[in-house]
């Protein structure tokens, strides 16, 4: 049984932004609790319904790939009324980095600018920074910028962990 003075979320969207903020702590708390159930379950069922679709055309788009010779990208299949499924795959390519890191130094030996060729990324995990005695992270410190991400807010009731 619902408690009548329970806000629902189907109530929490027709309600301004500020009125829900003004909620007590406890409520704000159901109220999430309730939407991360719902967001679970809906995303359960997309799962399955995605699941569903892969097993109905999953063989039609292999042969509509066979026929038009390719592996990635965007396959048609027209299906009955009307209904056209667009399958793709993408390309996710991966470098050994090793291998370029030698191939980089050839070019650079043959006197050319790797730059033309290939993108370098230098990165430093946060861990490793940390733990370098302090003269080095000085060094390193106009190398670098801290940006704050998103806040995320999870409402705990009394008796949960």
């Amino acid at each position: 049984m619902r408690d009548s003075n329970r806000i629902s979320l189907d109530d929490l969207g027709l309600m301004p932004i500020g009125d829900i903020a003004a909620l007590a702590a406890e409520q704000l708390a159901l109220l999430q609790e309730e939407a991360g159930e719902r967001l679970r379950a809906a995303e359960a069922v997309s799962e399955w319904l995605n699941g569903a679709i892969a097993l109905k055309y999953t063989d039609r788009a292999a042969m509509a790939r066979l026929e038009a010779a390719k592996d990635t990208g965007t396959v048609r299949l027209a299906d009955e009324d009307g209904v056209v499924v667009a399958v793709t795959t993408p390309k996710r390519v991966d470098w050994d980095q090793h291998i370029l890191a030698a191939l980089v130094e050839k070019i650079r030996a043959a006197g050319e600018d790797p730059a033309e060729y290939v993108r370098t990324k230098f990165d430093i995990t946060e861990r490793a920074y940390a733990a370098w005695p302090s003269h080095i992270r000085k060094i390193f410190e106009p190398a670098r910028t801290v940006r704050t991400g998103k806040m995320t807010f999870r409402l705990i009731r009394a008796g949960e962990e």
